[in-house]
C-alpha cells in the first residue's frame, strides 16, 4: 500500500465523518429546542446563538474526523503491516 492509498483512505474517512457529525449536530441542535431554520451566517442572527451553534458543530466534526482518521490509520497499518508514512512515532 502506498501513500496515495493512505491519502484517499484518510481524507475520505475524515470528510465522511465530518459530514455525518454535522448532520448529527443539527439533530441535537433541534432536539435542544433551537430553531431548525436558524442560519448562523445571517448577520441578523444573534451572535451568541451563532457562536453556540459553531461550537457544537465544530466539536462534533472535530471529534468525528479525529476518530475516523485514527480508525483509517489502524486499518491501513493492519493491511499494509506498517503505519502510513505521514503518521510517525514520536516521543512526547
Amino acid at each position: 500500500m502506498g501513500s496515495m492509498v493512505w491519502k484517499i483512505l484518510g481524507t475520505g474517512s475524515a470528510i465522511l465523518a465530518g459530514i455525518a457529525a454535522t448532520k448529527v449536530a443539527d439533530q441535537i441542535w433541534q432536539k435542544a429546542g433551537q430553531d431548525a431554520t436558524f442560519d448562523p451566517k445571517d448577520p441578523d442572527s444573534p451572535f451568541t446563538t451563532a457562536l453556540a451553534y459553531a461550537a457544537l458543530t465544530g466539536l462534533a466534526a472535530g471529534v468525528a474526523r479525529t476518530m475516523a482518521t485514527r480508525k483509517a490509520a489502524q486499518f491501513y497499518a493492519r493491511s499494509a503491516g506498517h503505519k502510513p508514512k505521514e503518521i510517525v512515532d514520536r516521543d512526547l
